[in-house]
């Protein structure tokens, strides 16, 4: 029992802190911390750093033994003691690829280092931006919901109002009927809401997991969007900026291949032993690679890599022209989508509240119908939703705008 209170108060805390509210940027955080796909792209980085200490050095040396001269007739045949030329040897020998060989794989080591961590910067710039959208679908479908809590007020008080008409005998108890309908299909548009949420919620949990239902915190971040500025980051863009790493791992290539061409050599060290009544011997032996056919051998080689290099250009000058005109794009759907906004925040809203507000006015006074009521609020209950969507379409944009092709949100 002792025990039992120490650990209901701790699960208690355990519990308040897990329902944490969810802020923007702390959904981003998860989405880094959490993702397995990073975590597989660090291991890659790590993995390239490990290949990197060994690129450019000797290879090991290696150890030889054996018997020279060993008779195989006679009457010495095998014995390694009775002839004089018979030796046993035990030696070191050494390959040394050339200067420029080495210089070449160091440097192929080294940018496959950049690569991984460029292939890293991909990854983590599509998780951020999708967790980000994530965050804000959610956060906009929430505020709609709000709207519908509003809207049923907005009905039931609509509905008072034609049961005083009908009281006071200025409308037909057959009015009554109307809100009512209108009330049935609130809810079925509220019940399409609840169902986006429950699937907003299942996307930003790929991101995040369990945390995914805690409730949010504060308001989307105001993203500031500078055109020329996106522009001018456009080149350092992860997809983009990773085709220099691949550029300079091809000509590190391309510089190994060509100086194959080049002969390598080694050395070879031995010490013989012969009887004892002979004296023991030492031997040095050089060795060298006559590379004598490069038509055949190594030009072909060095000839695929060099195509490769121009591959790599013209994939990264086909990709910079999609981003350009992606960029362009969304630049286009953020303006326009800005316009659209402020024109439904200055003018639609309010003329469609004012023409609501004096309908219902007119139907108070005995002046109007009721249906001219219901259709006045059912166009201002579209602008009211339009209005957020048009907000939601519009932070997503720049969402899409500042994670792809802007500075790294902090």
């Amino acid at each position: 029992m002792h025990y039992r209170w120490m650990v209901f108060p701790f699960m208690g805390l355990l519990g308040f802190a897990q329902a944490a509210p969810l802020s923007f940027n702390a959904a981003l955080d998860l989405a880094e911390r959490a993702s397995p796909d990073l975590s597989a792209q660090s291991a890659s980085i790590a993995a390239a750093k490990s290949s990197a200490v060994a690129a450019g050095k000797l290879p090991d040396p290696k150890v030889f033994f054996g018997v020279d001269n060993l008779p195989v007739n006679g009457p010495d045949s095998w014995s390694t003691s009775r002839d004089f030329m018979t030796m046993e040897k035990i030696g070191l020998m050494q390959d040394v690829p050339n200067s420029d060989r080495r210089h070449a794989q160091a440097a192929e080591a080294m940018a496959g280092i950049d690569e991984a961590r460029g292939r890293r910067s991909i990854e983590l710039n599509r998780i951020r931006r999708d967790a980000a959208l994530a965050w804000i679908d959610r956060y906009y479908v929430e505020k709609r919901l709000a709207l519908f809590d509003e809207l049923d007020r907005e009905n039931r008080t609509l509905i008072e109002a034609v049961r005083a008409q009908v009281a006071s005998n200025r409308s037909q108890p057959a009015d009554i009927i109307t809100p009512k309908e209108e009330a049935v299909q609130l809810a079925d548009r509220r019940d399409d809401v609840v169902r986006d949420l429950a699937k907003s919620r299942a996307e930003l949990g790929r991101f995040i997991g369990q945390a995914a239902d805690e409730p949010l915190a504060g308001i989307p971040p105001q993203l500031d969007i500078d055109p020329d500025r996106l522009r001018m980051h456009l080149h350092h863009h992860p997809d983009i900026a990773i085709f220099d790493s691949l550029t300079r791992k091809t000509e590190a290539e391309v510089r190994e291949a060509e100086a194959a061409k080049e002969s390598d050599w080694g050395v070879a060290v031995a010490y013989q032993r012969r009887s004892p009544l002979y004296s023991d011997m030492v031997s040095v032996q050089f060795t060298f690679d006559l590379p004598i056919f490069p038509e055949t051998r190594q030009d072909p080689r060095i000839a695929a890599k060099k195509e490769e290099l121009e591959k790599i250009s013209a994939e990264k000058a086909a990709m910079l022209r999609d981003h350009i005109a992606e960029l362009e794009k969304d630049l286009a759907d953020y303006a326009a989508l800005g316009r659209q906004l402020d024109r439904m925040n200055e003018i639609s809203l309010p003329l469609s509240r004012e023409k609501y507000d004096l309908d219902l006015s007119s139907y108070r006074a005995g002046r109007g119908r009721i249906e001219e009521v219901v259709n006045a609020r059912q166009e201002w209950i579209e602008q009211r939703l339009k209005a957020i969507d048009l907000e939601s379409r519009k932070e997503q944009a720049a969402a899409r705008l500042r994670f792809a092709y802007g500075e790294d949100m902090q």
